[in-house]
């Protein structure tokens, strides 16, 4: 099982350890304002006539509906939250690679610009620990492009510039132009 692997199925286990904490206090919740609701119409039926008690039994009714609608905002509260946290874990994921395994992310990311030029730029963390044989690794991607002595303010990955064409490589961009497809595979991974 490799680190991504450990990353998702601990995330997942967090999810699920979340969702039944949630459910259960729904049920919770619901059974109080179900016995609630229960004990109120009983107390009524007694008191009042058939038309209260028709009208009781609106009123259960709606809260019950209500205690369901209150109880799906929560879980699907709780999935977008879910959802942004695991998205952040993959960003943090990549940006925690050491230095080997990183630049070995950049430089698949570099193959899908091969047979394009220009000048890539890093941010200044990336500069600073940039592998001696980067511009060699990058030109094996079959990109041509030299490195920018200049930073780029983004937190990982590059952005290639070539006149006034940008190529947008950058974690956060990727991350963002491959949300829906990620919140699909997360939804199919934590929300079976």
């Amino acid at each position: 099982m490799n680190g991504g692997e450990k990353i998702l199925n601990r995330i997942k286990a967090d999810c699920d350890k979340k969702i039944n904490e949630i459910l259960s206090k729904s049920d919770e919740e619901c059974s109080k304002i179900l016995s609630q609701a229960e004990i109120q119409a009983e107390k009524s039926s007694k008191a009042v006539s058939e038309k209260t008690s028709v009208k009781l039994t609106q009123i259960k009714n709606t809260s019950k509906s209500r205690s369901q609608l209150e109880i799906r905002n929560a879980i699907l509260k709780q999935r977008r939250i879910e959802i942004d946290k695991t998205i952040d874990e993959i960003k943090n994921y990549l940006l925690e690679l050491d230095d080997k395994k990183y630049f070995s992310f950049i430089y698949k990311l570099a193959q899908a610009l091969k047979g394009k030029e220009g000048v890539i730029f890093l941010n200044s963390n990336d500069l600073k620990r940039l592998p001696s044989d980067f511009d060699t690794q990058i030109k094996k991607t079959g990109l041509n492009a030299t490195v920018s002595k200049n930073s780029a303010d983004i937190v990982g990955g590059f952005i290639l510039k070539s006149g006034d064409i940008e190529e947008n490589m950058a974690f956060d961009a990727l991350i963002m132009s491959k949300r829906d497809i990620l919140e699909d595979m997360i939804n199919r991974e934590l929300f079976k």
